[in-house]
């Protein structure tokens, strides 16, 4: 399994970060206009945006070359919590797309969200 990369400091991400608890309800609309709500998950599911400015040229290799074996948000992989250093056996990315961006000479910033998927 595929683990998130991590900078040189050993870190996941850096500050500001941002962590979300959801929950994956469902709604069922009848014809006749009633409708049956139910959860999708048996608990809260994690999810966090992960800003990472100041990185190099080697940090944003890893993360590209990462985010391509993930295919973007097809595959799964696992990912530490920064806050309390729990690893997250089964999560992905949100998105498809990421955007890389190079804000001067070794200095290159990008943006993902990592999201908790149910089960294990």
């Amino acid at each position: 399994m595929a683990t998130f990369p991590t900078l040189k400091t050993g870190a996941v991400a850096q500050y500001p970060a941002t962590k979300t608890l959801r929950f994956q309800n469902q709604v069922l609309r009848f014809v006749d206009g009633g409708e049956q709500r139910y959860r999708d998950s048996n608990g809260a599911l994690h999810q966090w945006v992960i800003h990472l400015d100041a990185l190099d040229e080697s940090e944003l290799s890893g993360l590209e070359r990462f985010f391509e074996s993930n295919r973007g948000r097809f595959a799964s992989f696992a990912f530490t919590d920064p806050w309390d250093g729990k690893q997250y056996a089964n999560c992905s990315l949100s998105s498809d797309e990421m955007e890389l961006t190079a804000t001067g000479e070794l200095r290159c910033q990008s943006s993902l969200t990592v999201i908790e998927n149910r089960g294990e």
